[in-house]
């Protein structure tokens, strides 16, 4: 196999950690990340994100919250 660089491991990091590439790119990328720290590195700051986004958005708000929003919102916009 051969290292697909920096540009390329970067471009495609996103796919990669969704397991959205082919298995040859999934393979070249995770050796590219294997020997490189700096693209390591950025692959662990997209997958801490990534996992941080995803508990937030599991979260939600309290519902008297909820209810001080919708009522705003009405009286923002009486028609709907």
């Amino acid at each position: 196999m051969t290292d697909c660089g920096c540009e390329k491991a970067r471009r495609d990091l996103e796919e990669y950690l969704r397991n959205e590439v082919c298995k040859t790119k999934h393979s070249d990328i995770a050796e590219h990340l294997e020997h490189c720290p700096g693209c390591r590195d950025e692959a662990l700051v997209a997958r801490t994100l990534t996992d941080v986004l995803a508990r937030a958005c599991k979260e939600s708000a309290p519902e008297e919250l909820r209810d001080q929003v919708l009522a705003k919102l009405r009286a923002a916009h009486p028609a709907h």
